[in-house]
């Protein structure tokens, strides 16, 4: 991938050396480290400069991102993808149910990870996979994926500092009760279990989950969460620790009478946009399946993908 970036100096800016200033607007140490090994990667005012020059008022830095190679041991791989957005920074898919985020060893070729490095390979260009929002292979909706090293870095920075909201939509079976409040329960790792998490109040990392009924339909309940930590599994243990499982969950409640994947979908995602600092907020409609579980969303009301409001 390639970007260009051109900064214009003001005077507040005047004799700051140009890994200082590029400090300001995310720029890591490793990224500075890659800027090295790039050709012609640093100008102002046309000439090469090194990243310990000082800048003057009025001059026009650019940095080119050059990246030349791509992921390794991902073999691009023709996949439908659900494209919201895209620009030169990043790209925010709507994953379907069923695909996983990354190749692993019995999904070698069906992941989000390979329909990118088909869809950018098709373009000519070098893919180096980086998503942020990881998801479940059965859980569907929005994920944003950086599309190099800038964007990556500070999206990641991002995330460890809570700047992207996430929320979620579940169906379970039942009313749940109380109808909202916040699940704060540690969890770990499953003893003798490479995959299951359980809640354990000695040794659990912490996490946090808000949630709220918004419908109740044909005996299920449709319940908004949105995280304030990210560990793996959390809505789907934090559910089953409150008493109200996740529908179609193979691994924490086999109740697979309407759906043979968790009933849960990533629906709305915002955050600032890692280079030009916009407010980005977007929203993933129900899917089919977790649809047809609820009479109301069985009319085929459910709308498009588009830009929505902020998460409130």
């Amino acid at each position: 991938m390639e970007r260009v970036l051109t900064y214009h100096i003001k005077e507040a800016e005047n004799g700051l050396r140009i890994e200082q200033y590029l400090k300001h607007y995310g720029y890591s140490r490793q990224n500075f480290t890659d800027l090295k090994k790039m050709e012609q990667s640093i100008l102002v005012n046309g000439e090469w400069y090194y990243l310990k020059q000082k800048l003057s008022t009025g001059d026009i830095l650019t940095v080119h991102i050059k990246e030349a190679e791509s992921s390794e041991n991902i073999p691009p791989v023709q996949l439908p993808l659900n494209i919201v957005y895209e620009d030169e920074d990043i790209i925010v898919i709507n994953k379907a149910a069923g695909m996983p985020i990354h190749p692993s060893m019995n999904n070698y070729t069906n992941s989000l990870a390979n329909g990118l490095a088909w869809y950018y390979q098709s373009q000519g260009k070098p893919f180096i996979f980086r998503c942020t929002n990881r998801l479940d292979r059965d859980t569907s909706g929005l994920t944003v994926i950086a599309k190099h090293m800038l964007s990556s870095s500070i999206l990641s920075g991002m995330a460890v500092r809570k700047e992207i909201r996430r929320e979620y939509l579940a169906v379970v079976r039942g009313q749940v009760t109380p109808p909202e409040g916040t699940i704060n329960a540690p969890l770990s790792r499953k003893s003798g279990s490479i995959i299951e998490r359980i809640v354990d109040f000695e040794n659990g990392e912490n996490a946090v989950t808000h949630y709220k009924v918004v419908d109740k339909k044909n005996g299920h309940s449709l319940v908004s969460l949105e995280l304030e930590t990210g560990r793996t599994h959390q809505i789907r243990i934090h559910m089953k620790y409150l008493g109200f499982p996740l529908v179609g969950d193979y691994l924490y409640n086999p109740d697979m009478e309407y759906i043979h994947r968790q009933a849960l979908h990533s629906h709305r995602l915002s955050f600032r946009h890692p280079i030009t600092g916009e407010d980005m907020y977007f929203t993933a409609p129900l899917p089919d399946d977790m649809q047809q579980i609820l009479s109301y969303y069985s009319r085929g009301r459910a709308p498009r993908c588009t830009a929505s409001e902020p998460i409130k």
